[in-house]
């Protein structure tokens, strides 16, 4: 919901001819965007850390049912990991076509808006 408020503050200035001051604030533009760098990087190389450590817990207990249990657990991670890697890459995609292709300028400043914030380019 915040985001939704960021945005709207975000067009209404630049609506109003903001000027400079228009567009996302600095610190708000690099704290979505280092949650967006968080979700990308660090994530899925924790869920992979951690199916790992399953892995060899099961590889440790010498124990064939620990084993593939622990290795359909690494499993699921990986593709958690790869799915979280994807996600923001595709709503990277989305808003960068959606922002390009709309020529209405109250739609358009949302999306320049959103542009901002996801690749920490606020002014």
């Amino acid at each position: 919901m915040n985001l939704v408020n960021v945005l709207n503050y975000c067009t209404s200035v630049i609506n109003a001819g903001g000027g400079a001051e228009a567009g996302v604030p600095t610190a708000i533009g690099n704290l979505v965007h280092l949650g967006f760098i968080i979700i990308q990087v660090v994530v899925p190389i924790l869920l992979i850390i951690w199916g790992m450590l399953d892995f060899a817990k099961g590889v440790m207990a010498s124990d064939e049912d620990k084993i593939k249990a622990g290795q359909k657990k690494f499993i699921q991670r990986v593709i958690a990991a790869v799915i979280c890697f994807l996600v923001v890459t595709i709503v990277q995609l989305v808003i960068n076509v959606v922002g390009s292709v709309t020529s209405d300028n109250s739609t358009g400043s949302a999306w320049t808006c959103a542009k901002e914030l996801i690749t920490g380019k606020a002014s």
